[in-house]
C-alpha cells in the first residue's frame, strides 16, 4: 500500500496525524507505508500532509515553537462543566483544556510540565487544569481503552483516582502503544481501586462514547495532534498551546490569561 505525494514532517514537539484532500500538483513519486512506520518508531511523531494547510482569521493566538500565530477553531470548545475532570480549583480564573493521549511521548512530558503549572498556580487556585481524552487511533490503538479505564477510575474513586491513575499510567508507559493493556487493572489496584470492579467497568465498554465525545470536541477545537492545549481566561479569551511545549513557554502563555480583565 502507498500514499502518493505525502509529505512527512517530524514534529519533536507534538504527535500529528492529519490526512488532508489533495490539493499540490500530482507527481510519480510514493512514499511505501514500511516507511512512514520506519518514521514513526524513529521519531516518535509523524505528521501526514497532502497540500498545505488553510489559515483562519482570529484574536486569539497559538503559541507553537515560541512563535506567535492566529487560529479561530478553539473557540469551538466545549465550556468546562461539572463533568470534566478538574485538577485544581473548578473555579479558578485560568483553565487549561488539555486534550492527551496516553501513549503519546509528547503528552507524557507534557503532564510533568502541566503538574509543574498546578504546583505553582494551582495551590493559590488560579488555575486549573482540565484533562479531554484525544486517543490517536491510528497510531496508539490501545489509547483509547486507556482512556476509557482512566474513567472507569474515575467513575470507583472520583477525581482523585482519576489523576492518581492518569500519574501512574504516564509514570509506567513507555508510550507508542507500547503498554501491556494486562497492566491496567494493576494500575486500578496501585492507586487503591477494587480491581475486580474495575475490570468489569473497562469490559463492559460504557465509557467508550465519553473518549468519542471528547474526541469529537477536540478536532472541532482544532486539535489535529497531541498534547493540544485551549487555554481560557477569566473573560473568555483563548490562547493555544500546541505541542509539549517546554514549562516557561506554558508560564508565558497563562500569565498572559491571568492578565486578562
Amino acid at each position: 500500500m502507498f500514499f502518493n505525494e505525502v509529505d512527512i514532517i517530524v514534529d519533536m514537539e507534538n504527535e500529528n496525524l492529519n490526512i488532508q484532500p489533495e490539493i499540490a500538483p500530482k507527481s510519480s513519486f510514493a512514499v511505501p507505508m514500511a516507511i512512514i512506520i520506519a518514521g514513526a518508531l524513529i521519531a516518535g511523531a509523524v505528521y501526514f500532509n497532502k497540500g498545505n494547510k488553510g489559515s483562519n482569521n482570529s484574536n486569539n493566538l497559538v503559541v507553537k515553537d515560541n512563535n506567535v500565530t492566529e487560529t479561530a477553531k478553539e473557540n469551538n470548545v466545549k465550556a468546562v462543566s461539572s463533568a470534566d475532570h478538574i485538577r485544581g480549583n473548578p473555579n479558578a480564573k485560568v483553565k487549561v483544556i488539555e486534550f492527551s493521549d496516553p501513549e503519546c511521548p509528547f503528552c507524557k512530558r507534557f503532564h510533568n510540565t502541566m503538574n509543574q503549572i498546578i504546583d505553582e498556580y494551582g495551590k493559590s487556585g488560579q488555575v486549573a487544569w482540565v484533562y479531554r481524552h484525544f486517543p490517536l487511533d491510528a497510531i496508539h490503538s490501545k489509547a483509547r481503552k486507556e482512556s476509557e479505564a482512566l474513567e472507569c477510575a474515575n467513575e470507583q474513586g472520583g477525581s482523585a483516582k482519576f489523576w492518581a491513575y492518569l500519574d501512574r499510567l504516564f509514570e509506567v508507559t513507555p508510550s507508542n502503544n507500547g503498554l501491556d493493556l494486562a497492566e491496567l487493572p494493576k494500575i486500578a489496584e496501585y492507586v487503591g481501586l477494587d480491581k475486580v470492579k474495575f475490570n468489569q467497568c473497562l469490559e463492559s465498554g460504557k465509557y467508550a462514547k465519553r473518549v468519542t465525545d471528547d474526541l469529537a470536541d477536540g478536532v472541532k477545537s482544532g486539535a489535529q495532534g497531541t498534547p493540544y492545549s485551549v487555554v481560557v481566561a477569566a473573560n473568555g479569551k483563548k490562547f493555544v498551546i500546541n505541542g509539549a511545549q517546554p514549562y516557561e513557554s506554558v508560564k508565558t502563555v497563562i500569565n498572559q490569561a491571568l492578565a486578562e480583565k
